[in-house]
């Protein structure tokens, strides 16, 4: 019998963000595999079978669910937000290509998700409405000299900045330091989104400038959205918050 494996992306947490591909997906899986607390999103039919693992087992994960689904399985590899932004679309693809021959003659597909940047974007205006990147702020697959190369060339290069994963017990100082880096190169009135659990029950966003904005401000549920230099921030009344947009066109200088 010939397996199947889905890589499926669940969105950053609220119901209403997960796409209808996606609970699709979830629904015709024999077996699912997944950090806890995403797969405790679910609700699983009577013959579902969950397999949990913690998050820093990304590449035993993709080996497990590959290995059930060579066995003739209809497996799902679960992820929060998008599968293929900083999560396991990727460590499925890799091991794939270091894996055995029968592992490449799989059904393999990738549903897409809401990622956390996209959702935090939308929550404060448009922040990401010209040219951004996305950059991950854990060490634990590169090294921090990368991380800080590539804050001071895409801030050079006026992108908008998202971060990822900014901050974690095991590293609580990186983001207060990528905020060092970025203030040698941005202005320090540009405005700096703090998106925590951006359509969740427990949702908060902030908008600071970026010589205000701090590491405390974040945790591993956040997404932070650092501004471009042509980024703006429109001040709105009555009580609103405000709207954090950067413009469709680029000044050419000169």
């Amino acid at each position: 019998m010939s397996g199947r494996l889905t890589v499926i992306g669940l969105g950053p947490g609220g119901a209403g963000q997960v796409t209808p591909e996606a609970v699709e997906a979830v629904a015709v899986a024999s077996d699912l595999f997944g950090y806890g607390p995403y797969l405790a999103r679910l609700t699983l039919a009577a013959g579902q079978v969950a397999h949990a693992s913690d998050n820093r087992e990304e590449l035993d994960r993709a080996r497990a669910a590959l290995a059930l689904a060579a066995g003739g399985r209809c497996v799902a590899v679960v992820s929060g937000g998008d599968p293929g932004v900083f999560a396991m679309a990727a460590a499925v693809c890799e091991a794939v290509e270091a894996g055995p021959a029968e592992w490449r003659a799989l059904e393999i597909a990738v549903v897409p998700g809401v990622t956390a940047m996209l959702a935090v974007a939308a929550r404060c205006g448009a922040p990401l409405g010209h040219d951004f990147c996305a950059i991950s702020l854990s060490d634990n697959l590169k090294p921090w000299g990368i991380v800080e190369a590539r804050l001071r060339a895409a801030a050079a290069a006026g992108f908008v900045i998202a971060l990822y994963n900014p901050v974690s017990r095991a590293r609580p100082w990186q983001l207060g330091r990528a905020f060092e880096v970025l203030r040698e190169v941005l202005p320090g009135a540009g405005p700096v989104v703090f998106g925590r659990a951006a359509g969740r029950a427990d949702e908060r966003i902030v908008v600071v400038p970026l010589d205000r904005a701090e590491a405390g401000m974040a945790d591993m549920a956040t997404c932070v959205i650092v501004g471009s230099p042509a980024t703006r921030t429109v001040t709105r009344g009555d009580g609103l918050p405000p709207l954090v947009y950067t413009p469709r066109f680029a000044e050419v200088a000169g």
